[in-house]
């Protein structure tokens, strides 16, 4: 295809996560590979600093006229051939979609999360840290009722603008393709309603010009990256940890906001903070394998895939779209989720097989390659592109509101 002018939307969260990294990956690409590319970035960051902040944002969520007029000026200063946009909650706001359409340019959207079926985005309780689906097939008001948020102005907030971008169609109507990262995820939408032959698959790409890491041996510990909070089960690991006193674990995340997940662990499990991204490489080489233990659908967390790419086998909760990342027995293990003896159990298997390690590395290293490349993205975006621009803004046309007779979704990967 040839060089595009592109606009990309998102707004950020307060704190840096993956979400945005992956923005970042994206944004770098297009324009090394020569796309014209302007970015509108907002930052929940920005709430501490205005006035009445967190009203500002529960308001933003479902109607934000500045947004809207930022928005308009920001298309009609760069005329894009295209919208590339991400998360849009709370300051750009999804009230900003109708001008797609009525400018006449097509938008894609990648979804990042599980925002467009459940108002947390998560599908899973913040109460009792377990999945939760009551909120999906159009009823919000379980968001509330349940208090899913453990934080009833935020459930309150979560469940109205979910509501109003449903009730509007904002997305139905205004989204040309929608990219998912995993086949499950794509699953989620069409059983809620979404039209599947706008939704394409796209994982998100990995840095692929590191060599594969060389422990200088068989590893020296069980690696676990990435923030430490309730959904990501470091329970299931400290429990684990407990049973296996012998084999060494570490943990590379922050836990500044969960420090109390860390009370009780033992001796032989040691948390070592946030680790720069520079950092990961090393703490990759000198671990055996990694874990990851998480009690939540998942999108498409880079830490697997970059433990992938690094020559590192991967035990993982067989669990949304983790199957479709790590292949059972050839990649890595799946574990039964929130099972800590099944946690246990498969730790000690590959901990004892340092070689079926290495060949299992290898494999998910071949997998990172083939899959997750940025020349693997590049093809896939592109062909995203192509069919949006072919399409335009979708016609307005019958589709279900809501996916109230949808099936529940199951904790296994879409097969």
């Amino acid at each position: 295809m040839s060089s595009l002018k592109i606009a990309v939307l998102h707004n950020a969260y307060g704190a840096y996560s993956g979400e945005e990294a992956a923005v970042e990956r994206v944004v770098h690409l297009l324009r090394l590979r020569g796309h014209d590319v302007n970015v509108y970035w907002r930052s929940s960051a920005e709430l501490a600093q205005l006035p009445l902040g967190k009203i500002r944002a529960f308001a933003a969520g479902i109607f934000a006229p500045g947004s809207r007029a930022a928005i308009r000026h920001f298309l009609d200063r760069h005329a894009p051939a295209l919208v590339h946009f991400h998360n849009l909650f709370p300051l750009i706001s999804p009230s900003v979609l109708p001008i797609f359409r009525e400018t006449g340019i097509p938008a894609v959207m990648t979804v990042h999360n599980y925002r467009l079926v459940c108002p947390t985005g998560l599908c899973m309780s913040k109460r009792t840290f377990r999945i939760c689906e009551e909120s999906c097939g159009g009823k919000e008001y379980r968001c509330i009722l349940r208090n899913c948020e453990a934080n009833m102005p935020k459930s309150i907030g979560y469940a109205l603008r979910n509501w109003t971008a449903r009730i509007l169609r904002l997305f139905l109507d205004n989204v040309a393709v929608y990219m998912c990262l995993t086949r499950f995820q794509r699953q989620c939408l069409i059983r809620e309603g979404f039209p599947a032959d706008r939704i394409e698959v796209v994982p998100n790409m990995a840095d692929d010009s590191g060599p594969m890491a060389d422990a200088g041996g068989a590893g020296a510990y069980v690696g676990s990256v990435g923030r430490i909070s309730p959904e990501k089960g470091l329970h299931l690991l400290l429990a684990a940890a407990r049973e296996l006193p012998d084999i060494s674990f570490r943990v590379a995340g922050s836990w500044d906001r969960a420090s109390r997940l860390l009370d009780g662990a033992p001796p032989n499990l040691r948390c070592l903070g946030f680790v720069d991204p520079e950092s990961v490489p090393g703490f990759l080489r000198d671990a055996r394998f990694t874990v990851l233990c998480s009690t939540w659908f998942e999108g498409f967390p880079m830490t697997v895939v970059e433990a992938m790419a690094a020559g590192k086998a991967v035990i993982a909760s067989r669990i949304g779209g983790l199957p479709e990342l790590v292949e059972d027995r050839v990649t890595g293990l799946l574990f039964e989720p929130g099972n800590a003896r099944d946690l246990s159990a498969k730790i000690r298997y590959l901990w004892d097989r340092p070689d079926l390690c290495r060949r299992m590395g290898q494999a998910g290293r071949q997998k990172a390659l083939r899959e997750y490349s940025p020349d693997r993205y590049y093809e896939r975006l592109m062909a995203v592109y192509e069919k949006a621009i072919r399409l335009g803004p979708p016609r307005r046309a019958h589709h279900p509101t809501s996916g109230h007779d949808a099936q529940r979704l199951t904790t296994e990967g879409a097969k």
